[in-house]
């Protein structure tokens, strides 16, 4: 796909020392994000624009943008008119910025609300402060929405999207998001509508308005779906997902959504063969993803094509081990604050094959962890922090020849001791080359 010659292309550069990698995610040393040096930035800018290949507009070239036919990728750090940039062919739109500066704002709110507004500011009580308050973002909704529509209806071509920085609420995408059928990647603060059959990758707000739902059942090109939840999203639209690759599940995650009849089935949730991203947050209360692993113990139910699985605070009661050392492909395997509040965990002989890096954070009751022999053979990094109760390493340890890397962090005295040299545990780890101990009290 293309996006795997893109990143092809990315890690070519960076071997080439023509960008540096910035950030790089510690367990599986993929590249997160880069930067450049200033020379090298000078000359690729300059080269860019002497190529129509984009264009960055401000206040000072955005009459020269409007007679740009060939530019396809524009870049907007100062608030300027959309309607200044006018390309027919424009792809790509990063908007850095917001849609009106401060001055904009202000013009909004009659010369007496404003200066009301000024003085009482510190008020937050008093009722007239909300009136103004609530006036002024109905105007803006109201201007926001005239500046959608002239994008919408003008760059038809859009691919990228991405309005890192917006700020306000109350304001909806208007119905004409739908003719940018080509749109590949859409970031935004709200989302209302969907109807983009050709996106790939859709990063939603880690809170929505509680009256908006969102239809993806549509959108079955879609790679990436960050921020997923069953408040604002059907779970039963993950099944038409068929070509997602990473998915973030962020709570809450009610299979109540589905009716009883379907959850008797069992219907395949998450079944995308491409998948090999899986991150299960619950932020807000009980988040029960026993349709995603407890309730489906039987491993097939899972993309067999998942390398990477992260869960948070799902508070599992039944070790998820069962399920997922039979994942043939997983590599990393990461348990954040109480996502396990079992007290015991087991992984069994020839359990996660392929299995490269393991984390366990935070775990409150997890006491006595079980590794047999040949279990985990291709382990080379594991990490242990903030499991107080934990007695003790796993035996099997002793035989995960390629294990490079053990990290133990806030965790008891006790702990520490059984595993340094002279310790109980010594003997499981001593083939190991790196053993850190960090904050261990």
């Amino acid at each position: 796909m293309a996006e795997d010659v893109a990143k092809g292309y990315l890690m070519d550069l960076a071997e080439r020392c023509m960008i540096q990698v910035r950030e790089r995610d510690i367990p599986t040393l993929k590249m997160r994000s880069f930067q450049m040096h200033d020379l090298m930035r000078d000359v690729c800018l300059s080269k860019a624009k002497q190529e129509k290949f984009f264009d960055i507009a401000d206040q000072s070239n955005a009459c020269q943008l409007s007679t740009i036919g060939r530019v396809r990728r524009v870049s907007v750090h100062k608030f300027i008119s959309l309607q200044c940039i006018k390309s027919p062919r424009l792809r790509i739109l990063l908007l850095f910025d917001e849609f009106l500066p401060k001055e904009e704002h202000e013009k909004l709110l009659p010369l007496t609300m404003r200066s009301y507004y000024d003085n009482h500011e510190d008020e937050l009580f008093n009722p007239l402060v909300w009136f103004v308050m609530l006036l002024g973002v109905s105007m803006l909704s109201i201007k926001y929405m005239g500046l959608w529509k002239n994008m919408f209806n003008n760059f038809n071509f859009l691919r990228v999207l991405d309005y890192e920085k917006g700020r306000g609420a109350g304001y909806k995408l208007p119905k004409d998001i739908g003719k940018l059928v080509h749109l590949r990647l859409l970031s935004l603060r709200d989302l209302e509508f969907l109807r983009l059959h050709q996106l790939r990758h859709l990063y939603l707000p880690k809170q929505c308005s509680r009256k908006t739902k969102l239809n993806l059942g549509t959108l079955r090109n879609l790679q990436t779906l960050v921020n997923f939840n069953t408040k604002n999203c059907y779970v039963k639209d993950l099944i038409n997902l068929t070509n997602i690759r990473e998915l973030e599940i962020r709570g809450p995650f009610n299979i109540e959504d589905f009716n009883t009849e379907e959850l008797e089935k069992n219907p395949p949730i998450i079944q995308s063969k491409y998948l090999h991203s899986l991150s299960i947050i619950n932020d807000e209360g009980r988040m029960d993803p026993r349709h995603l692993i407890r309730r489906l113990p039987e491993y097939h139910y899972l993309s067999s094509n998942l390398a990477y699985i992260k869960l948070i605070r799902c508070k599992l009661e039944k070790d998820p081990m069962a399920t997922l050392e039979k994942l043939p492909n997983l590599r990393i395997l990461e348990f954040h604050p109480r996502a396990f509040i079992g007290n015991e965990m087991l992984c069994s002989t020839q359990g996660f094959p392929k299995l490269e890096s393991l984390s366990l954070v935070c775990l409150p009751n997890l006491e006595e962890w079980k590794a047999d022999e040949r279990a985990l053979p291709c382990l080379r990094r594991m990490e242990i922090e903030n499991c107080r109760q934990l007695k003790k390493l796993p035996d099997g340890l002793r035989f995960i020849a390629t294990l490079q890397e053990l990290k133990i962090e806030s965790m008891p005295k006790t702990f520490k001791d059984r595993v340094e040299e002279g310790g109980e545990d010594f003997c499981k780890v001593q083939h190991v080359p790196s053993i850190i101990f960090q904050d261990c009290k």
